[in-house]
Parts: structure tokens; C-alpha cells; sequence
């Protein structure tokens, strides 16, 4: 904290601005912070019941000659602790090690994964933040209970809908029913596009899985402005403007919806943090090639380094989105970067 507080000392000499220094201080942050979090997870997994060296050995009873080499060329015999201190060494060379059950880097594995897994997130995350905040602020300026209890109901549903079972629906309607779209995949494997059909086959198929998370997403970011501006309608100051004569359209525009949002963006911020992690449940029933089905086979299959690097990135991802937010918050509302 001293080396810190000095180094923010430093730089208000220097004339850096204040945003500057919230942002310094937030960055150096993130790196105690993942650390710790690789650590609780390097030793939750570790302590977890079972031997990968017995599923690495591929045998149903193999020899204790068998699991005692594996454990000896995978490093699994050392000290937990040892373990660790390895394990932050390879992370500060860029190496996240060498998965047990592919065979192969899980730097590798992870790169292939992560574009489909940010794709399909982002993009439902991005829908459904536009979608859920506008029908917000449509319901909230209006002030119908009719409205409100309607949408509010209809949230509530799309909300409680468990995600597999909402994309088996959509599969039945929209691809079995009225052949509108595919069932599973990210592209057509029997064709050969290049360009902007490639571009197009992609969206083709993004488009049940993506609509599958953003309704289900929607009624977060409904219920949260929804909430928010009713919260900020009752502050006083709100109440001042209108008895003074400002119109309700401009007090709307200007101080309510500005403040209202504020609540929205930390939630979109943090559904962008785990957007790495991916959906599992909605990967796996369109067979969407991201990090879901990847994380879960990691789990199932005792793949120490290939779990812990997902984690690891996760957590990396989680904290750039908390820092992200930060930043829009203190732009949007200067009094934060104090």
C-alpha cells in the first residue's frame, strides 16, 4: 500500500490527470487479485477426491508402478506448495502448461476455443443489454402498471427458464419445425466459404445459440434499470426539477436515465467477465466448439492444467471487465475517481 500510495504521489507531481492515477491505481490492483484467485483454485482442485494419473494411465486399475511414473513425469508427487511456486513460474513465462487429456498445450486449446466462446457471449451480452435497457426506460417513462406488471411477468419466466431447456424449444420451433435455422455448429463443414459468406454461414449459425442467452440475460438488465429508475424518480432533487417546471422529458434524459444506468453497466461489465467461461449448457446442445464443453471436459476428466488455465483466464477476463467498468463509471460519473 505505501509503494503504492507513493506511486500515485509521483505521478500527481507529474501532472497526470485524475482519471489517469484511478486508472494506475485500478490496474495495479488486478495483479495481487489474480494471483490470490489462482491459488484458491490451484489448491480447491488439487484437493478435490481423485488421481489423474489414473485417468492419464487410461486403465481402470492401473499398476501403483504406473500411477507413481505419471505421477513423477507430471510433477504430481511434489509438495502442493511446490506445485504452486511452479505453477506462478510458467504463468509469468506465458506457458498456462500441458494438458493431460489432449496431449498438447493448454495455451493451444484455449486460444482455439476462446473466439467461438467470445463470439456467442458477447454478442448475446451486447443484445441483451440494448434490448433489456430500452424496454426499461420505455416501461419506466411511460408508467404504466399495465406495462410494468406485464413485462415484469415475462421477465420473471425468460429469467427462471433453465438455458438447455430454452434452446431445446428453440431448436424444435425454429429448425425442426419451420427449417429456419440450423441445429448445431458453428459453420457448414460440407462447404468451402471464404469472405463475407464465411462471415454470413457463421452468423447463420450464431443466431439460436446467441438468441438463446440474450433472453435469457434481457430480464437482468430489465429488472435492474427497471428498479434503478424508479429509485432514482423518488430522490428529491428529481422532485425539485419537476416543481420548478423543468419538463419531465428533459429531467428524464439528462438526470434520471444517467444515473439509472450506472447499476446496468456493472452488470453488463461483469456478464462480459465471464463471458470466457462461456455458456456449457447451451454449447453443448448446439455443439457450439467454445470454452464451455472445453471447461467441462477439464472437470470431469481430472485435467489439472487444463482447468486451471481456463481459471486462470477467467479470472484475468473478470478482472479487465471489473477495471473496464471502473473506467465508465468514472466517466460517466466524476465524483468515482476519487
Amino acid at each position: 500500500m505505501y509503494r503504492l500510495s507513493f506511486l500515485c504521489s509521483f505521478l500527481e507531481v507529474k501532472g497526470l490527470s485524475s482519471l489517469g492515477r484511478f486508472i494506475i491505481r485500478r490496474t495495479l490492483s488486478i495483479i495481487p487479485m489474480v494471483l490470490l484467485i489462482v491459488a484458491i483454485n490451484f489448491f480447491i482442485i488439487h484437493l478435490a477426491p481423485g488421481n489423474p494419473a489414473q485417468l492419464i494411465s487410461g486403465l481402470e486399475q492401473p499398476s501403483p508402478e504406473v500411477i507413481e511414473a505419471l505421477e513423477e513425469q507430471y510433477g504430481l508427487n511434489q509438495p502442493l506448495i511446490v506445485q504452486l511456486g511452479l505453477y506462478y513460474r510458467n504463468i509469468f513465462q506465458g506457458n498456462l502448461g500441458y494438458s493431460f487429456i489432449y496431449g498438447t498445450s493448454v495455451n493451444g486449446l484455449i486460444f482455439e476455443r476462446a473466439g467461438a466462446t467470445i463470439l456467442l457471449t458477447v454478442t448475446a451480452a451486447i443484445i441483451a443489454f440494448i434490448i433489456g435497457t430500452l424496454i426499461a426506460v420505455w416501461v419506466g417513462r411511460r408508467k404504466t402498471k399495465v406495462l410494468d406488471s406485464i413485462f415484469s411477468v415475462l421477465a420473471y419466466i425468460f429469467y427462471a427458464m433453465p438455458s438447455f431447456w430454452l434452446a431445446l424449444v428453440l431448436i424444435l420451433t425454429f429448425s425442426s419445425t419451420f427449417k429456419l435455422f440450423p441445429t448445431s455448429g458453428m459453420f457448414n463443414v460440407r462447404e468451402s466459404y471464404e469472405g463475407f459468406a464465411k462471415i454470413g454461414d457463421v452468423l447463420y449459425h450464431l443466431a439460436l445459440p446467441c438468441a438463446t442467452l440474450a433472453l435469457i440475460q434481457i430480464p437482468v438488465f430489465f429488472r435492474v434499470t427497471r428498479s434503478s429508475i424508479d429509485q432514482v424518480h423518488q430522490d428529491e432533487y428529481i422532485t425539485t426539477f419537476t416543481a420548478i417546471g423543468i419538463s419531465r422529458k428533459k429531467i428524464f434524459k439528462k438526470y434520471v436515465l444517467k444515473n439509472a444506468i450506472l447499476p446496468t453497466i456493472t452488470i453488463f461489465g461483469l456478464t462480459l467477465g465471464y463471458a470466457i467461461s462461456g455458456a456449457a449448457l447451451v454449447e453443448i446442445v448446439f455443439a457450439w466448439p467454445g470454452m464451455g464443453r472445453l471447461m467441462l471436459d477439464a472437470v470431469f476428466r481430472r485435467d489439472y492444467n487444463l482447468l486451471l488455465g481456463i481459471y486462470f483466464v477467467m479470472a484475468v477476463c473478470i478482472c479487465l471487465a471489473i477495471l473496464i467498468t471502473d473506467i465508465v463509471y468514472a466517466l460517466v460519473d466524476p465524483r468515482i475517481r476519487y
